[in-house]
C-alpha cells in the first residue's frame, strides 16, 4: 500500500505559472496545470482559509474570480462546492489546466499585495492545493511584469529554469512568500548560511551596517540551539511611509518597516527587534511548535493553547538576542521589559484571561479586537513574554545559575528532531521541571493557567535586580475614559471599574461638555493627533481634586445626557526596577546565566 501511495504521488504533476496582466489594478494571473489524476469524475481544488503564523481565518477564497478550467482541450464544467472548494469535472481526464485570478490589494505581511511597482505574494492567498495530496511537490514560475527583474523566495529553484521554484509539498508552499519587482537585493553570511534580504519601497536603510547587525542576531539565535537549520534563508522587507509587522516562515520572512526610520535609534533598534523575533521564529514555532500547528489543517482553526510559548517567549528573546548581539544595553533591557510588565499588569483583562486562553481565543479575540478587549483579555505575546522572564529568572535561581530556559527551549528543539512533532503544554513543562529540578506545578496554576497578580518583586531579586511598584499618577483625578477625535470627540474606550465605567459612560458617545463648558472651549489648548487623549486632560477635570464630581454632557443616538462622575486616584502603577551593585555571588551567577553576557 506505501509502494502504490508513493507511485501514485510521483505520477501526479501540478505546475503553477503566475503572471501580471494588470498590476495596477492588483491582479495575479494563475494557470494551474495538474496531471496524473484519471481517478474519478472530477477533481476538487481548495484554496486556504488562513496562513500559517497568523491566527484569523481570513477567507483567503474571497479574492478569487474568472475560475475556469480545460480537459482533453475542451472547457469543462465546473462547480463550486464549498466557500474555498471548486469542483472540476474533468470525466477521468489524465490532466487539467485552471485559470483564475486573485485581486491582491491589502497591505500587510500576511495578505498579498500587487501594484503597479511590485507584487508580493502571501502563497496561502494565491494558490489552491488537489484535495487529498497535501502532500504533493509543485513547481511555481514567475513571469515579471513589464521591467521587473528579481524575483526573491526562500523556494528552492529549478536549475536552468529562470524564475522557476519548486516546493516539496504544499505546507513548504504555502510557508514560502514570494517577492517579485524591482527590489534592492544584499546578502550576507552567517552561522553558516546565505541570507538574502529584498528591501522593497527604498528607505534610509545603511545596508552595509545591517549586514553586520544582522548577522550578529543570527548568531546569537543559532548559538542557543546549536544549530541552524537552513541552507538559504530570505527577509523579505517591505518599507511604507509608516509600517510595522512581521510574519514567521519555514526559512524566509516578511517585515513590514518605515522607510524613514532606520537613521533614528529608535527606529533603527525597533527594526533590530523585529529582525530578531522573526527570526528567532526560525525554531520557536516552525520547527519547535505545539502539537496543534502542524500539520495544519487549512480549512480550519488550528488551536492551541500554548501561543503563550510560541509568540510569547519569542517576543522576550528578541531582547535577549537583542544584548547579546549588542545592539541594547543592560540598562535598555530592563527599561524593556519593564515596560512590557507595566503593559500587563495594567490591562484590566489580564485579571480576566489567562495566558493558555488568550492562546486559544485567538482565533475569535486576538485579530478581532474591539472596544472592550483590553477590559476581558490579554494578549499570549505581553502576557507571554512576561511569563518568560520569569520562567527564565526561575530556573536561573533554582540551579544558582547553571541552566536558564534557554536550555529548555534547546532541550525541546532536539526532542521535536527526535519525535518529528510538536509537543503537548504537559511535555514543555515537563520539560522545564527537568532542567530547572524544581516542581512548576503551582507557577503553572498562577501564571500560564490562572490570572494571578505577578510577583516580579521576587523574581527580579534572584538576579539582584531591586523591584517596586507605585501608582503612576498619585492624586491625579481619573475618570477611565479614553477620547478619539474625528468629527467631533467621542468616547473610544471605557477601563473595568473606573468612573466612567460604574457611572454608565459608553464608547461611541459624543463630548459635548464638561462643567457646562463647551468640549470647542475645553479642547483650544489640546495637543493633536494625541494617542494617549483621555477625559482627565481636558482643563475643567485637570484642575479638580481626587473625590471631585464633575458633570459630562453627552450625545448618544441623537440624545442629549449628562453623566455625574465621582474622580478617582488611577489605579495604573508604575514599575521600576535597577541593578543592584551590592548583588550577592548568587545573585551574580543568576544575572550572567539570565543574560547571557558578562
Amino acid at each position: 500500500m506505501l509502494t502504490l501511495t508513493m507511485a501514485a504521488k510521483s505520477q501526479v504533476k501540478i505546475g503553477f505559472e503566475v503572471s501580471f496582466k494588470e498590476p495596477q489594478a492588483h491582479y495575479a494571473e494563475i494557470e494551474m496545470n495538474v496531471s496524473g489524476i484519471a481517478t474519478k469524475d472530477y477533481v476538487d481544488l481548495k484554496m486556504p482559509v488562513w496562513t500559517p503564523g497568523s491566527y484569523l481565518v481570513r477567507e483567503f477564497a474571497k479574492n478569487v474570480e474568472s475560475f475556469t478550467a480545460i480537459a482533453n482541450g475542451k472547457p469543462v464544467k465546473v462547480e463550486k462546492v464549498t466557500k474555498n472548494t471548486w469542483r472540476v469535472f474533468n470525466a477521468k481526464a489524465a490532466a487539467i489546466k485552471v485559470n483564475y485570478r486573485v485581486y491582491a490589494f491589502e497591505v500587510s505581511v500576511r495578505t498579498a499585495f500587487i501594484d503597479e511597482s511590485h507584487a508580493f505574494l502571501s502563497s496561502a492567498g494565491i494558490f489552491m492545493y488537489p484535495a487529498g495530496m497535501i502532500k504533493n511537490p509543485s513547481t511555481v514560475k514567475i513571469i515579471p511584469f513589464g521591467k521587473w527583474d528579481k524575483v526573491n523566495t526562500g523556494l528552492e529553484p529549478v536549475a536552468g529554469q529562470k524564475f522557476t521554484y519548486y516546493a516539496s509539498d504544499f505546507d513548504v508552499l504555502f510557508d514560502s512568500p514570494i517577492e517579485v519587482g524591482n527590489q534592492e537585493v544584499f546578502e550576507f553570511n552567517a552561522a553558516g548560511v546565505k541570507h538574502v534580504v529584498a528591501m522593497y519601497g527604498g528607505g534610509n536603510y545603511d545596508k552595509e551596517r545591517l549586514k553586520v547587525d544582522m548577522a550578529k542576531i543570527v548568531e546569537q539565535g543559532t548559538a542557543i540551539f546549536g544549530d541552524n537549520p537552513n541552507k538559504h534563508y530570505t527577509f523579505i522587507v517591505h518599507n511604507y511611509a509608516t509600517g510595522g509587522g512581521g510574519l514567521e516562515h519555514l526559512n524566509s520572512t516578511v517585515l513590514g518597516a518605515s522607510r524613514n526610520a532606520y537613521g533614528t535609534e529608535k527606529g533603527y533598534k525597533g527594526f533590530l527587534a523585529l529582525v530578531a523575533h522573526e527570526y528567532f521564529h526560525l525554531w520557536n514555532v516552525k520547527r519547535l511548535r505545539p502539537i496543534a500547528l502542524g500539520p495544519f489543517d487549512y480549512d480550519n482553526e488550528n488551536y492551541t493553547t500554548n501561543l503563550w510559548t510560541a509568540e510569547g517567549f519569542t517576543s522576550y528573546y528578541e531582547n535577549k538576542l537583542l544584548i547579546r548581539a549588542g545592539a541594547i544595553n543592560q540598562a535598555g533591557l530592563l527599561t524593556d521589559l519593564v515596560n512590557s510588565l507595566g503593559t500587563v499588569i495594567n490591562t484590566p483583562g489580564s485579571k480576566v484571561q489567562s495566558a493558555s486562553s488568550s492562546s486559544f481565543d485567538a482565533w475569535i479575540i486576538g485579530y478581532r479586537p474591539n472596544e472592550n478587549s483590553k477590559n476581558n483579555a490579554i494578549s499570549y505575546y505581553s502576557k507571554g513574554e512576561i511569563v518568560g522572564l520569569l520562567m527564565d529568572l526561575e530556573i536561573a535561581n533554582a540551579t544558582k545559575g547553571a541552566k536558564s530556559l534557554d536550555d529548555v527551549m534547546k532541550e525541546m528543539y532536539e526532542v521535536g528532531k527526535v519525535q518529528k512533532r510538536g509537543y503537548t503544554d504537559a511535555e514543555f513543562k515537563a520539560m522545564v521541571e527537568k532542567v530547572s529540578g524544581i516542581n512548576f506545578t503551582k507557577f503553572w496554576e498562577k501564571y500560564i493557567d490562572g490570572t494571578d497578580d505577578i510577583d516580579f518583586e521576587r523574581f527580579f531579586a534572584y538576579a539582584g535586580i531591586d523591584a517596586t511598584r507605585e501608582i503612576a499618577s498619585p492624586g491625579k483625578p481619573y475618570t477611565g475614559a479614553s477620547l478619539k477625535v474625528d468629527r467631533n470627540v467621542s468616547v473610544g474606550s471605557v477601563s473595568r471599574n473606573s468612573p466612567a465605567w460604574v457611572q454608565g459612560l459608553n464608547v461611541n458617545d459624543e463630548i459635548l461638555a464638561i462643567d457646562g463648558s463647551s468640549i470647542v472651549d475645553e479642547m483650544r489648548n489640546v495637543r493633536l493627533p494625541n494617542p494617549g487623549l483621555t477625559l482627565e486632560v481636558l482643563p475643567t477635570i485637570a484642575k479638580k481634586q481626587v473625590g471631585d464630581m464633575v458633570e459630562i454632557t453627552v450625545g448618544r443616538d441623537g440624545v442629549e445626557k449628562k453623566i455625574s462622575l465621582k474622580l478617582q486616584e488611577s489605579p495604573n502603577i508604575r514599575v521600576k526596577a535597577n541593578y543592584n551593585e551590592k548583588a550577592t555571588p548568587l545573585q551574580l551567577a543568576v544575572r550572567k546565566r539570565w543574560l547571557g553576557v558578562n
